[in-house]
């Protein structure tokens, strides 16, 4: 029998016997929900509906024991005994942030497939932001609020803590989550301002410049192709020049070159990729391309991304053309990348529009 038709039946015999608590089902995890009193430290005076953690899993057993533990609350309720303090535990391990961090990696894990990409946004995200913690502290609102003021305001850093430490603490059920929420602040991609990059003829003559040919290469085939670092680890160019990618951040597509004459002067087709250990994660894959580009140019290997995010708006292509070339979203495209055109480029596309034989002319 299907798990959720068990625990409708569970929950209907508990109504027929008003016991006045239902079980309830979080992910693979399963709670008490009830109108309960407020908790020790809540600053309220009446009852409300509120739920208490079982850490009991989704299976039969798990069910069969919840079932126990919601009769039991029931009658500590309807004899007026009922006591937090018997069901929070704040003395053992289960309020510890060490239980919880624990408790949600197995969660997480229980719904996402462990792949190459979600291993290194596990790593890079979450693991980077659960690093702040102490483990012996006990998961409080308070103490999450303490770790998000560790960070700047308004910033990336900020948004990214406030981000996972509120799916945290909804998984924890911790009250009044949205505290955190409100402390994320106002950044975007879209606030940051417009970098310095380098024009194509600089691309050119920077290109030129370098003398390894492996590394000349994947200068090249990011320049001409807009290509994430670790993405020239996932080229097929048996259709060159059109470049297909075939793993990485966001699967399967294809690119077009937006100079041709690049990837036919600079021999792309011919892939010159430095060496690397198989089996290694696309965040290792692209700090290696990033580390060997510090330094060497005015410029980081990303900012070359953006030139090809840029000649899509000077060659007048659609947004979500552009957007599917470069392998993101719309929304990413139009608040991320625009951010990064400047004034001259507009100008430039402009006169173009402008210039062009066939526009419409203002009536005589």
């Amino acid at each position: 029998m299907d798990f959720d038709k068990k625990l409708a039946e569970a929950n209907a015999k508990l109504k027929a016997a008003k016991t006045g608590v239902a079980i309830a089902r979080k992910g693979n995890r399963l709670w008490l929900r009830a109108t309960l009193p407020p908790k020790p430290h809540i600053n309220k005076s009446k009852s409300y509906q509120q739920e208490i953690s079982l850490f009991l899993k989704t299976t039969p057993a798990g069910l069969q024991s919840a079932v126990i533990k919601a009769k039991q609350v029931g009658l500590e309720l309807d004899q007026g005994v009922f006591d937090w303090y018997n069901w929070l535990q704040i003395e053992d391990n289960r309020g510890k942030v060490s239980y919880w961090l624990e408790k949600f990696e197995e969660d997480y894990w229980d719904k996402t497939a462990k792949t190459e990409t979600t291993l290194a946004t596990w790593k890079k995200d979450y693991q980077v932001v659960f690093n702040k913690f102490n483990s012996d502290e006990s998961l409080t609102l308070e103490y999450l609020i303490k770790i998000i003021r560790t960070t700047k305001p308004d910033s990336r850093s900020r948004l990214k803590t406030c981000t996972y430490l509120h799916k945290l603490a909804k998984f924890a059920g911790i009250e009044e989550v949205y505290k955190i929420k409100e402390l994320q602040g106002n950044y975007s991609p879209s606030s940051v301002q417009p970098r310095n990059l380098p024009t194509d003829k600089e691309i050119i003559e920077f290109r030129n410049s370098i003398t390894r040919k492996d590394w000349q290469w994947v200068f090249g085939i990011i320049a001409t192709y807009g290509l994430r670092n670790h993405e020239i680890y996932h080229l097929d160019l048996r259709d060159f020049p059109i470049a297909r990618i075939t793993g990485g951040k966001t699967g399967e597509r294809f690119i077009y070159p937006l100079y041709p004459e690049w990837a036919h002067e600079w021999n792309l087709k011919e892939a010159k990729i430095p060496n690397y250990q198989t089996g290694i994660s696309n965040s290792k894959l692209g700090e290696k391309v990033t580390t060997w580009f510090y330094g060497k140019f005015p410029f980081k290997a990303y900012d070359l991304r953006h030139c090809y995010a840029r000649r899509c708006f000077e060659f007048g292509l659609t947004p979500d053309w552009s957007a599917g070339l470069m392998g993101h979203s719309m929304q990413v495209h139009l608040k991320t990348y625009r951010a990064w055109i400047d004034e001259a480029t507009y100008r430039k596309a402009y006169e173009a529009v402008i210039n062009r034989d066939g526009r419409p002319l203002p009536p005589e």
